[in-house]
């Protein structure tokens, strides 16, 4: 889980020394990380099935192989292309299997506190790999080079290896089934179609197309809408025919990619509502958050790391040790408790945002937000896979993690694009105002569009090169406008997050209040018949 999260954040602070070694572009690079997205997004649900196929302990070490060999072919690359071959495609399709996988082994391994203790570990890490990925990815390219970043996941990967050896071998289910190809593909189309909209959002709208879209030479435009809609649409519709398939699968009684008792579960589909809801708050969070640090406040990228250091403390810290506190309040009134605790750390950070904001004056709202994403995940996904038998873990591993990575794409897209439309919007207004000019609604949208067309400058480093240009009374105008601009930019992106939280709020109101303390299943992961007890869920 640690290599698998700060992949990521590791290699964003290095696109420009990238960019500059292969002579390449920014857009390039960028276009790597989002297909690394979209290949996990794509292939997870289909990925997460495979332990109920394969012995689990030998699945997790040619998994683990396969990105050691991405990894491997990213270090030593040549030309974009290879790196593109390495990270993004081979990286992305091992790390599709491991992250279910890795939920899966959790739940065969621990029962009760120990399963919520481990799973909160499991948070913790991530959240930790998230926010040291900049500090170890920006140390490594500034004192050595960015392929000391994959050579870095490879010694973790090896040690890894090491200790697969103590996996319980075998598969969830006796009899060996074989993959729901037509469920695979239709899965892998909604998937990556909807991550697809979610990435194109930004730059070409949500509805009416905000500037032309084009394949090839021909603009693809139809009716004057953004490309965004019709690729949701289609996803939308690749899941309906999905759950369709799924459902003449069970009738013909073959065995489907994600059965019909999982789709249905009401426990299972309020935890996964919930957890995707989670990832799409926490994804605006880890976007709009350090580029304020570095693009309004000066920060480098080892600086917001540490500024982020408390939120990731925090979160390992709760999400470890508060799991036996469902002896005394019930695991939906400490998710609910953390959803609250985590609002009022945004709404601190709110408060704060401004040109006198600093490290240490960030450390109590970031506590806080981590305070409550760790009350949140020590208990969600213990709630969430539990509520299904042994025999599908696998699949509720798989829709869990397509919740997830759907929520991260869909809070990346959304509070990133509000954040930049709000800060060139901003630049452009003061800008006007400072020349006494009064322009219309439609040229001052022109304008926005033209400003984030000629020059990226939403990034520290963007920001002076494009300064640089200038005359020394521009570049001091300009330079008191963008900071100014960020500053009310992070604030609508900070909204916007407490918007959610308050959504959060709502979706967790439809969890069960107890989790299974035993397993419904008549299968343990080798097959053989369980000893344990059946007893009453309190829903």
């Amino acid at each position: 889980m640690f290599v698998v999260s700060i992949n990521s954040a590791l290699m964003n602070v290095a696109v420009p020394a990238i960019v500059a070694e292969f002579d390449t572009t920014v857009t390039v690079v960028q276009g790597a990380i989002s297909f690394y997205s979209l290949v996990i997004a794509a292939l997870v649900l289909p990925g997460g099935k495979l332990s109920s196929l394969y012995d689990v302990r030998r699945l997790t070490a040619v998994t683990l192989v396969v990105y050691g060999v991405g990894t491997l072919l990213a270090t030593i690359s040549w030309d974009p292309i290879v790196l593109f071959v390495g990270w993004s495609v081979i990286e992305g399709i091992a790390a599709a299997v491991l992250l279910p996988l890795t939920y899966t082994v959790l739940m065969v391994s621990y029962e009760g506190d120990d399963r919520a203790k481990a799973l909160g570990l499991l948070a913790g890490v991530s959240a930790i790999g998230a926010v040291v990925g900049p500090i170890i990815g920006g140390s490594l390219t500034t004192y050595a080079s960015w392929r000391w970043g994959f050579a870095f996941q490879l010694l973790i990967v090896a040690a890894t290896l090491f200790f697969v050896r103590y996996l319980q071998p075998g598969r969830l289910k006796e009899t060996r089934g074989s993959l729901d190809v037509g469920g695979a593909v239709l899965s892998i189309v909604g998937a990556s179609t909807l991550v697809m909209g979610f990435l194109l959002s930004g730059k070409y709208g949500w509805l009416l197309v905000r500037r032309p879209f084009f394949v090839g030479d021909v603009q693809v435009n139809p009716f004057g809408t953004s490309p965004t809609i019709w690729f949701l649409g289609v996803g939308l519709l690749a899941f309906a025919a999905f759950v369709q398939h799924e459902r003449r699968m069970e009738r013909a009684e073959r065995e489907p990619l994600v059965s019909l008792d999982v789709l249905t579960n009401g426990r299972l589909v309020s935890g996964v509502v919930t957890y995707s809801l989670r990832s799409v708050v926490m994804a605006g969070f880890m976007f709009v958050v350090p580029v304020y640090l570095q693009a309004a406040l000066g920060y480098t990228a080892f600086e917001a790391g540490v500024a982020m250091l408390p939120y990731s403390l925090a979160t390992l810290v709760f999400s470890s040790f508060t799991t036996g506190w469902r002896a005394y309040l019930s695991p939906r009134t400490l998710v609910q408790a953390g959803i609250v605790v985590m609002g009022l750390g945004l709404m601190l950070l709110y408060r704060g945002t401004g040109p006198s904001q600093t490290i240490v004056g960030m450390i109590v709202p970031m506590t806080l937000v981590g305070t409550g994403l760790g009350l949140l995940m020590g208990q969600i996904m213990n709630m969430t896979l539990s509520a299904v038998p042994t025999a599908n873990y696998a699949e509720a591993s798989g829709v869990l993690q397509t919740g997830s990575s759907m929520g991260f794409a869909l809070g990346t897209a959304l509070v990133g694009s509000v954040l930049l439309e709000r800060f060139y919007g901003s630049v452009v207004d003061s800008v006007l105002q400072v020349r006494d000019v009064t322009v219309s609604m439609e040229q001052r949208y022109e304008l926005v569009i033209a400003l984030e067309d000629a020059a990226e400058t939403a990034t520290e480093a963007t920001q002076q090169q494009f300064l640089n240009q200038l005359i020394p009374t521009q570049r001091h105008l300009l330079e008191d406008i963008f900071k100014a601009a960020m500053f009310d930019a992070e604030q609508a992106a900070l909204l916007l997050l407490v918007l959610f939280v308050l959504l959060l709020l709502i979706a967790s109101t439809f969890l069960p209040r107890r989790v299974p303390e035993t397993d419904e299943s008549s299968e343990s992961p080798q097959g053989a018949p369980s000893e344990k007890s059946e007893t009453a869920v309190e829903d």
